[in-house]
């Protein structure tokens, strides 16, 4: 785990006037340059493909500089992202003359070619021509440290330890309905330092749930609700779930694995609750399919049977992600989300027997880009 991230700045001098000696190297290398600002590309699906699921989100907002070779993305350099909420963007950022490089990503196979080089001086070009003085390389990590430092004469001016990012533990409660993995991440993360919670419950509606023994096995205060449906109406029921989890006081609601549409007076009380769904959302919330990398255009895949929805509609690819919740089903914003591709004839328990390690790894990221975003 990276335990420092650090701020770098660039002097937009003369240096960067023109992108066009830059431009050029990107053609000496058999790539074509161009500019795509549509939130549901191709080309921003291959990014959370590539580069670990939450860069397209920043990338769809900002100004963006792509290399393709034979049509397939080879590249990218971001910058002048818009709304972005980053802890690390809290000091110089700020400042008027100073603009924001990234994300920036080479395919694996692109790497060593300088075709990375040749994007970060087509993007520092970019912030020049938009009337920066200075651009600014946020969240980087120590071994990056000298490459930014000897393509563009980078320096060092903040640092940030991670720990100081999170002073205290968020106070969380889980709701889960079944078997519990993605719980189970998150408690592990907790356990070895790199998520900052204090689980203070864990609230499943299902008695038989394996979530509740590993809840017990982690000391986690246990409460199961049920919902009797004979005995109990539907607004009753929701009522008691409500009060159940306001009685622990949560800073931060998590749905892994949650069987259950919550009502709009409880996604009114707990305004901070992520969800995990089984399905590449796109990030446009209004939309009702997205871009898969190939191009292959896929409905989004909404409601509690993502999975088994995609392969009755032999949908070629399936995927996950992690987005906050609103009283819109599976439309909050999205955190991160990564997709997946579905082998010919295979199953729905295969399929999400591959999909959950995918789930585990981008809960765990999307928590901690909520911490980094408060």
């Amino acid at each position: 785990m990276i335990r420092e991230l650090i701020n770098m700045i660039v002097d937009l001098d003369e240096r960067f006037a023109s992108d066009a000696p830059a431009r050029e190297r990107v053609t000496r290398l058999g790539c074509e340059l161009g500019f795509v600002r549509d939130a549901n590309d191709p080309v921003l699906a291959w990014i959370d493909d590539v580069f670990g699921g939450s860069w397209s989100s920043e990338v769809a907002i900002a100004a963006q500089a792509i290399a393709t070779r034979d049509g397939r993305p080879a590249g990218f350099a971001a910058y002048d992202p818009q709304g972005l909420r980053f802890a690390w963007l809290r000091g110089i950022a700020r400042e008027p003359d100073v603009g924001i490089f990234g994300p920036f990503g080479v395919d694996p196979n692109e790497r060593g070619t300088g075709l990375g080089g040749a994007l970060l001086e087509i993007a520092l070009c970019g912030l020049r021509a938009r009337g920066y003085r200075r651009a600014l390389i946020p969240a980087t990590s120590m071994p990056l440290v000298p490459y930014y430092k000897h393509l563009v004469d980078a320096r060092i001016v903040e640092c940030y330890d991670v720990r100081s990012l999170t002073p205290r533990p968020v106070r969380t409660v889980v709701l889960a309905s079944g078997n519990g993995t993605n719980f189970q991440t998150v408690i592990d993360r907790v356990g070895e330092g790199s998520l900052p919670l204090d689980l203070q419950a864990l609230v499943c509606n299902k008695p038989e749930a394996f979530a509740i023994e590993r809840a017990q096995r982690a000391g986690i205060e246990t409460v199961v609700v049920p919902w009797d449906r004979e005995a109990q109406s539907r607004d009753a029921y929701d009522r008691v779930l409500q009060a159940t989890v306001a009685a622990r006081e949560p800073e931060l609601v998590l749905l892994l694995g949650w069987m259950h549409v919550l009502e709009p007076g409880f996604i009114e009380a707990f305004s901070e609750i992520l969800n995990v769904h089984p399905a590449f959302l796109p990030l446009d919330p209004a939309r009702e399919s997205v871009s898969m990398p190939d191009g292959t255009v896929i409905p989004a895949f909404r409601g509690p049977r993502a999975v088994r929805d995609a392969l009755a509609a032999n949908s070629p690819w399936v995927g996950a992600s992690v987005h906050e919740v609103t009283a819109l089903t599976d439309r909050g914003r999205v955190l991160v989300r990564k997709p997946m591709r579905v082998t010919s004839g295979e199953e729905e328990d295969g399929v999400l027997a591959r999909l959950h390690p995918l789930e585990h790894s981008l809960v765990a990221f999307a928590i901690r880009r909520w911490l980094y975003e408060r």
